[in-house]
């Protein structure tokens, strides 16, 4: 026998939506087919959209029906279908449809994938704090924990990252971003439990933000910027201001390693036309000097020094026989 061609009546379509948009928010395409249609369907009674879909007007039964049942009830006199479900979509429905319209033996409806709101840059963000949230409540070691206690992590998880970024390592890099960035959550979720001074993440991006605008106004301003010295002046001259600073040397952590804080002093020195460079006996005086140069020059002395002992750290193991790439434990 040869396919079916009867022309398909009605409308099916599947309405994706995102629980990381405010409920509520839906394009206005969507809102056209919610209000078009003679049934709206979604599997999951909890969806966040609910609530707002049927304060518009919008009946929406509660039901999970096959592809099979769907078809059947357009093809046989019902109008539009809209079945909400979330970005991901209702795999085993969407397969169950593939496979009815890949036959060629059935009478389709006009099938339609609709958005009805999209996640924006940034968006999984948002579910990294509800998943920081839950920890924090539910976890005995993470609901105890202080900013002491991870003051250490921070360190550590910095350095893993300037290491996979030493190293080239796409993957590696992916994972200890996501590593610091979680550190910046952690911290913010323990301070929004502080009884005197309590603050939330929002309060953090917040403030970074009105910063990084504060101090780009050639970018949101009306001052222009060339090129990258003008706009590292500028943020130094924007920063003192704001900090208040009497001396170039204020808020530089000296509890940073000591190469990095030597190219520091000296870059300070260095924007300001300062030039106090102390000169005395033993070696750390020579490493300051090469520090500092090595800064004027463009070049991070922490960052040379740290490729440097990586290739003395591959030389000895070449001495002792140990072949390139071979790791502590013995393993490629």
């Amino acid at each position: 026998m040869g396919a079916d061609t009867t022309p398909g009546t009605g409308r099916l379509v599947l309405l994706t939506t995102s629980h990381r948009v405010a409920p509520g928010l839906l394009s206005w395409p969507a809102w056209q087919a919610l209000r078009a249609a003679d049934r709206v369907l979604c599997a999951d009674a909890a969806h966040p959209q609910l609530p707002y879909l049927r304060e518009a007007g919008v009946r929406v039964e509660v039901a999970e029906p096959t592809a099979r049942e769907l078809v059947d009830h357009c093809v046989s006199g019902g109008r539009d279908v809209v079945v909400v479900t979330s970005a991901e979509g209702e795999s085993a429905l969407t397969d169950g449809l593939a496979r009815l319209a890949g036959s060629g033996r059935e009478a389709m409806p006009d099938l339609e994938l609709l958005p009805g709101s999209y996640d924006l840059p940034g968006a999984r963000l948002l579910d990294l704090v509800q998943v920081m949230d839950r920890i924090r409540a539910e976890c005995p070691w993470s609901g105890i924990r202080t900013h002491e206690d991870l003051a250490k992590y921070g360190l550590e998880e910095a350095y893993e990252m300037v290491e996979a970024i030493e190293e080239g390592d796409r993957a590696a890099l992916r994972e200890e971003l996501g590593d610091v960035l979680l550190q910046v959550v952690f911290h913010a979720r323990i301070a929004q439990d502080d009884p005197d001074e309590p603050f939330s993440v929002d309060d953090v991006a917040g403030g970074i933000v009105a910063k990084l605008i504060h101090r780009h106004p050639h970018v949101f301003g009306d001052e222009v910027a060339e090129t990258p010295e003008e706009v590292k002046a500028h943020w130094l001259r924007t920063k003192a201001v704001e900090k208040g600073r009497t001396s170039v040397t204020e808020g530089v952590p000296l509890g940073q390693p000591a190469l990095a804080l030597a190219a520091k002093l000296g870059s300070r020195a260095r924007t300001a036309g300062i030039d106090a460079l102390p000169d005395g006996p033993g070696i750390g005086y020579e490493l300051l000097a090469l520090a500092v140069r090595a800064e004027a020059e463009g070049t991070d002395p922490e960052t040379a020094l740290r490729a440097a002992a990586r290739t003395y750290r591959d030389a000895i193991r070449a001495a002792e026989g140990i072949p390139a790439g071979w790791d502590a434990d013995g393993e490629e």
